[in-house]
């Protein structure tokens, strides 16, 4: 049995969380208000897939990197929902310190 793919309950999830409805989400994303709910609704049951650059819209819109809609577990998607909000700066000492404790972590 294949693997269901992430990106529709991740959508689903952050779309609900950032407290907007289908339709709205598609017109913030240019989509015609005639069809924006059947879109947005499509990609949430996985019946289709945005394109990247339509995807990366969607995770601008809701304030997410695009990789968060590929993580296979929540944990992943937390850290990189968390992660995407630091400075660039935050970003490098950040992963500074995940190389240190893997390296730490090998030498056990």
């Amino acid at each position: 049995m294949p693997e269901l793919h992430p990106l529709p309950a991740r959508l689903k999830q952050v779309r609900i969380l950032k407290q907007l409805t289908q339709q709205k989400l598609g017109e913030l994303l240019g989509l015609d208000p005639s069809n924006a709910s059947a879109r947005m609704n499509q990609y949430e049951r996985g019946k289709h897939t945005p394109d990247f650059d339509t995807l990366k819209r969607i995770a601008n819109v809701l304030d997410v990197p695009v990789a968060y809609f590929y993580c296979e577990d929540e944990l992943t998607a937390s850290i990189l929902q968390a992660a995407e909000a630091l400075s660039e700066e935050q970003k490098l000492a950040l992963l500074v310190s995940i190389r240190e404790m893997v390296i730490t972590e090998k030498e056990k």
